[in-house]
């Protein structure tokens, strides 16, 4: 009989959340793995907050210190999701307006 002992690890899902007040520079308000980025991501779904996935970005911001502010080096990208967001919330609000022509 041959026995192979390979333990298998299964990455667990993290996930983090931003707030930005126009202020500063944004920070993380949320963070966690597993259990808790299940929850931040059904929180963010019940709210309607925007969900976008980005597996370097998440692992970047799990290394922020909780309601810190993101660093210098993660300006760029997570201005490009912020204005994903916007334009997100730009088509939602114009297909209010469409439909209530």
């Amino acid at each position: 009989m041959i026995y192979l002992d390979k333990r298998i690890q299964i990455p667990k899902e993290k996930a983090a959340a931003l707030a930005y007040e126009h202020t500063g520079a944004p920070r993380v308000v949320a963070k966690g793995e597993g259990y808790i980025a299940q929850k931040i991501i059904e929180k963010a779904g019940e709210q309607g907050i925007p969900i976008q996935k980005n597996e370097a970005l998440v692992n970047a911001l799990m290394l922020v210190e909780l309601s810190g502010e993101i660093p210098v080096e993660l300006y760029e990208v997570v201005a490009q999701v912020l204005a994903f967001i916007y334009r997100l919330n730009k088509s939602k609000v114009k297909q209010v307006f469409d439909q209530d022509s």
